[in-house]
């Protein structure tokens, strides 16, 4: 949710995204009111959230170092199947490893896990042109396909279902101008221009404590969708778009760096950022 101020790369896009959802940006946006950035940018993963042992899985290189950085571990998506594979893992044998890292096999909850939480990062790589198109419908069919056979095994009254937390992030792209009209998270440019603005308070999105936030862009989101039995809201949105989310969605938002927050929340490794 950052203002862009010059033109980048996508694979500078990909890392500044990636470590504002860490909660690790350089932005002034992690700044107090003093200019001085805070100590969470100092500190590992495991030594912000209580000891959490948090994996990063990605075959992109450059995310690699983002991981190195944070202090999780690292593990290459195409090296899980301990063979010769090109490319991506089919998706029931990621479905189980992803499943037994966390402490779940064969549907039971083990003794033991390996890891807390595991971000999976798939994307399109540095393909070009029509290659790049197809690597993302591709992928996007994958990613599909993924989570369909995630919830399949986590159904409402299984022993998986009554532990896991999934949570579904999409990026934004490139931001254009243009966007600010059509991909807009305000209710209403109506009230956002009228003289009754000034009426309306501030969203919590645009505020660090008591500091209003001076980069916030309401346009263009990422969009995230959460799934954890007993704990999410249920929406009535049936498709993962920015207009399927405005219409039928919760219709919640909130900074890109509390995200991590949010999920070490739900997996008590972490106070209520709001709160």
């Amino acid at each position: 949710m950052l203002l862009l101020q010059i033109a980048e790369s996508e694979e500078k896009r990909t890392i500044r995204e990636l470590a504002l959802l860490f909660d690790a940006s350089d932005s002034d946006v992690n700044k107090n009111r003093d200019g001085c950035e805070g100590s969470s940018q100092k500190k590992s993963i495991p030594e912000r959230f209580m000891g959490m042992r948090a994996a990063l899985l990605t075959n992109n290189s450059v995310v690699q170092s983002l991981g190195s950085e944070l202090g999780v571990s690292l593990l290459r998506l195409d090296e899980l199947m301990q063979m010769n594979h090109v490319g991506l893992p089919p998706v029931d044998f990621l479905t189980s490893e992803l499943l037994k890292k966390l402490g779940f096999q064969d549907g039971k909850i083990q003794d033991a896990s390996e890891f807390d939480l595991l971000f999976v990062h798939i994307g399109v790589g540095d393909k070009v042109n029509d290659e790049k198109d197809r690597t993302a419908l591709d992928e996007m069919k994958y990613i599909d396909a993924l989570v369909g056979d995630i919830l399949l095994k986590a159904q409402p009254g299984s022993e998986i279902g009554s532990r896991l937390h999934l949570s579904l992030l999409m990026s934004y792209g490139n931001v254009f101008e243009d966007d600010e009209n059509s991909l807009s998270v305000l209710t209403s440019n109506g009230v956002k221009n009228s003289d009754l603005s000034e009426l309306f308070p501030r969203q919590s999105y645009t505020m660090m404590g008591e500091v209003q936030r001076n980069d916030v862009r309401h346009h263009s989101p990422m969009l995230a969708a959460q799934w954890q039995h007993g704990v999410t809201r249920k929406d009535k949105a049936e498709t993962f778009s920015f207009k399927e989310f405005k219409e039928h969605g919760s219709n919640l938002v909130i900074p890109a760096d509390r995200f991590i927050h949010e999920v070490a929340f739900k997996l008590w490794k972490a106070p209520k950022y709001g709160a």
